[in-house]
């Protein structure tokens, strides 16, 4: 056949599929509706897997990005100490670029508005360089704007978007004369739209150059917070790099200062342990939630594998419903080839709407996807339907309609040719179909199982976290606000500002409804807290050996009380204490186990920090032990951890330390309102009306927060489970509702011969049963090999949970038995003597 001839052929083949399926709206329909479900999820969760894991990162030949860690004796990701960037900038030989960074916030005054709290990223030269994203307008920093003998403004980069919102995308503004943090800065660049700085969240508005003060670069400080990023000069590879890192640090070891704190020598910071990890950008980046994305694109494949035996059956059914056509066709000349062409093209012709359809919700579900999703899935915002997402698309739909078209096609190609007759009804269909029919069937009860104890282990791991005792007590009636001192006020007299601090607890504490209020540094479960090498009196080091570091953050006195967390022992603190210097700490419960048998015995002990020498004066006095704070995340066991007062004297070998940015802690029922946020507003602003206030959230905030990720994989695992348990039941309903069909006439015979309705209907009944229960033995084998997979994403459960796996069960079977009792009840309401006049 030519080639005009074979497109005749197959447009009349066309024509012929979209006409049989507009007679039959209600098979077409859930046909379609079936495989768009199924191609929809699957490629809405396919773009995420491929804008978060597979999709190159936004800048120039981004594999040649690295990120520079250190594994060392006190963490597995410390960052390099600003003395080890000096020497990773000067000393390298497989560095295109290096640089450092650091996420914070700043105040920013100029532009013609109010001062503004504004998200900020401080970065040394290099950083930006490394990642080859040229500004817009302006330039890069130079090395020279960033040393100790740097004068003039501190040079600032605006990002677009805050350019254009701050400066009204003025020309101008490249050069304007700005403030950052009461620091008198400039403006040298403007970065270009749709730049993002890793996966920095929210992105920066404004990127400011780091100035290390003098004595940071001459003295290792041991001060490890700091990111590093690099560039890989061409053809250099990550062992190359390893290797020349592991140059470096011997050359920082042996020839820098050491830092001025009472014995520290080489061999304790060889002590340290410190070595490279050097890691691709993007796997860094997406860290550990690859696995996550697999099993969620492994669930929503498994969905679309039980919507494509759905159709199967659909097809089977209503293909075994055509066969005295079909058998009349072949017996007037049609070949079987022909015949399976013809449904192969139906076939086809349903894919190809269901593609389309499934493809409009695939955008429908990126858009929930994304705003859902929760804040720290790596590369969130760059979720979208990329044109290879489309490829794949295309792919699986043609994949998914050969494999349930071609099943259909080829068992009745093979039979039609047979002879049958055509004019008996009723009659059976062959053992065969019923076999492929049936095990179809079994194969989506299994799936369908394997997701349902998927969605129970999660909602396992999500009670459990909930069942967690953070640290707090009812977070809805906890309001959190910050305040931030500009630097220059609070150092040049740290305890006046401390007073102002002081006085703006009082004005919030007389607001109506207040019960009692706080502040601290930090906030749990808002981010890392501070750490530092602790020392306990009479606990004296080994030589070469580093004290262990501890979290710690400085907190006010009705810190405890706003929180809800208890005092194990002890007291709280003071604003005596306070006054006096602050040489006093409290302590976590199960710092003071390490210190003492029972929580009471660690009452007493003194702490320091070992950066402050043997001076009597940095001693502090544990007067108080707390509970147990899971300030890290709930997932995370809770750090031993050391309270300071707001103000300490004698800290970090300076006269004190103290808290210029308190995140302020209000108890009380109105938490959460506009009206609460505008007292305490006012209430700060009478202290003094120049500091920015922001960071306005519930403590409920911060623990749905901490949960986020594991609802969203929950929710995710839910509607797969869902979906594939429904179309699972309309697959037993659909082929039991079909037998029940075929054999009315039998039935009818059993009845008129004796058979008793709940006879015939244990009959059915125990079909559906029997199919439901060897889909659930082969779905328990591959949900066992589902849990243990999850097993990083789990919390407090086991991956062979046996609540999970009986409730799934459970759940599933009497799904299955709804799906099985409906025809079966049909069966045996079957009238004997209508069958048999019909006869």
């Amino acid at each position: 056949m030519n080639i005009v001839g074979l497109l005749d052929s197959l447009g009349r083949d066309l024509r012929y599929a979209l006409r049989g399926l507009a007679r039959r709206p209600a098979f077409t329909s859930a046909a379609v509706l079936t495989l768009a479900l199924g191609i929809g999820a699957t490629t809405a969760i396919f773009s995420v897997v491929y804008s978060v894991l597979i999709k190159p990162l936004p800048y120039p030949n981004a594999d040649e990005l690295v990120r520079l860690k250190h594994s060392s004796a006190f963490a597995s990701d410390a960052g390099p100490d600003p003395s080890m960037y000096l020497t990773y900038r000067n000393e390298n030989r497989t560095f295109a670029a290096v640089g450092v960074w650091q996420e914070g916030s700043a105040t920013l005054a100029g532009g013609g508005d109010e001062p503004e709290r504004v998200r900020a990223l401080r970065v040394t030269d290099g950083t930006l360089e490394a990642l080859g994203v040229q500004p817009l307008r302006g330039r890069w920093f130079t090395e020279q704007e960033q040393g100790t003998a740097a004068e003039g403004p501190l040079p600032v980069i605006l990002t677009h978007g805050y350019w254009q919102r701050r400066f009204g995308g003025d020309e101008a503004a490249l050069g304007r004369p700005i403030s950052v943090d009461s620091a008198p800065s400039q403006v040298v660049g403007i970065m270009p739209p749709g730049f993002r700085f890793l996966d920095m969240n929210p992105q920066p508005d404004v990127i400011v150059a780091v100035r290390f003060p003098a004595p940071q670069w001459t003295v290792i400080t041991g001060n490890f917070s700091y990111n590093a990023l690099a560039r890989l000069k061409p053809g250099v590879t990550q062992v190359e790099a390893h290797a020349d890192v592991e140059r470096m640090l011997k050359i920082w070891r042996e020839t820098w200062e050491l830092p001025p704190v009472a014995g520290v020598t080489r061999e304790t910071i060889a002590g340290w342990k410190l070595a490279p990890v050097i890691r691709p950008l993007k796997d860094d980046l997406v860290g550990g939630i690859a696995g996550t994305l697999w099993v969620l694109m492994g669930a929503i494949g498994a969905v679309l594998l039980v919507a494509c035996a759905n159709i199967a059956n659909l097809m089977l059914v209503r293909t075994d419903a055509r066969r005295p056509e079909l058998s009349m066709r072949a017996a007037l000349g049609a070949v079987p080839a022909r015949i399976a062409r013809e449904l192969l093209v139906e076939s086809l012709v349903l894919g190809a709407a269901g593609s389309v359809l499934g493809l409009a919700l695939a955008y429908v579900g990126v858009g929930i996807v994304v705003a859902i999703g929760p804040t720290d899935l790596p590369r969130l915002q760059e979720i979208a339907v990329y044109p290879p997402v489309l490829a794949f698309t295309v792919a699986i739909s043609l994949a998914v309609t050969l494999l349930f078209g071609s099943i259909n096609a080829l068992k009745h190609a093979l039979h039609v040719g047979k002879a049958q007759n055509v004019s008996s009804r009723g009659a059976g269909v062959t053992r065969e179909r019923s076999r492929t029919r049936d095990a179809l069937v079994v194969i989506q009860v299994a799936l369908a199982l394997v997701l349902v104890v998927g969605a129970a282990l999660m909602t396992r791991t999500f009670q459990a976290l909930h069942d967690v005792d953070p640290g707090f007590s009812d977070p809805a009636t906890i309001q959190t606000a910050r305040v931030w001192i500009p630097l220059n006020v609070f150092y040049s007299d740290a305890m006046r500002a401390t007073r102002m601090e002081h006085e703006m607890l009082d004005k919030i504490a007389a607001i109506p409804g207040v019960a009692a209020v706080g502040f601290a540094s930090r906030l749990p479960l808002a981010g890392s807290p501070d750490y530092s090498s602790l020392m306990v009196e009479g606990q004296p080091l080994q030589p070469g050996t580093t004290p262990p570091p501890r979290r710690n953050k400085f907190v006010s006195p009705g810190y405890f009380a706003a929180t809800g967390t208890r005092i194990i022992a002890g007291r709280d603190l003071t604003w005596s204490d306070i006054e006096t210097g602050g040489r006093v700490a409290l302590i976590s419960e199960n710092f003071a186990r390490e210190l003492a048998a029972e929580p009471a015995g660690a009452l007493g002990k003194r702490v320091r920090l070992a950066a402050d020498n043997e001076d009597e004066r940095a001693w502090r006095e544990v007067v108080g032990v707390v509970q147990n704070v899971h300030e890290m995340g709930l997932y995370e066991a809770a750090p031993t951890f050391v309270y300071w007062p707001a103000f300490a004297a004698n800290m970090y070998g300076g006269p004190g330390a103290g808290t210029p940015s308190p995140a302020f802690v209000i108890r009380s029922e109105r938490a959460g309102t506009a009206s609460l946020l505008a007292d305490v507003r006012q209430a700060i602003r009478l202290v003094d009306s120049s500091f920015p206030i922001g960071e306005e959230r519930t403590m409920q905030d911060l623990h749905s927060g901490s949960l986020a990720r594991t609802s969203f994989i929950l929710v995710m695992l839910a509607i797969a489970g869902t979906m594939a348990l429904v179309l699972g039941v309309v697959g037993i309903y659909g082929v039991l509702a079909y037998v029940v069909a075929q054999r009315t006439r039998e039935i009818g015979i059993r009845a008129a011969l004796g058979a008793e309705p709940r006879q015939l209907r244990r009959m059915f009944l125990l079909r559906g049963l029997a199919l439901s229960g060897a889909g659930a033995v082969a779905g328990l084998v591959a949900a066992v090999a589902l849990g243990r997979l999850m097993s990083s994403l789990l919390f407090g459960v086991a991956p062979t949970d046996i609540a999970a796996y009986a409730g799934a069960l459970v759940v599933t079977i009497a799904a299955a038995g709804l799906a099985s009792w409906l025809p079966a009840r049909r069966a045996a309401s079957i009238d004997p003597m209508e069958t048999l006049r019909a006869e």
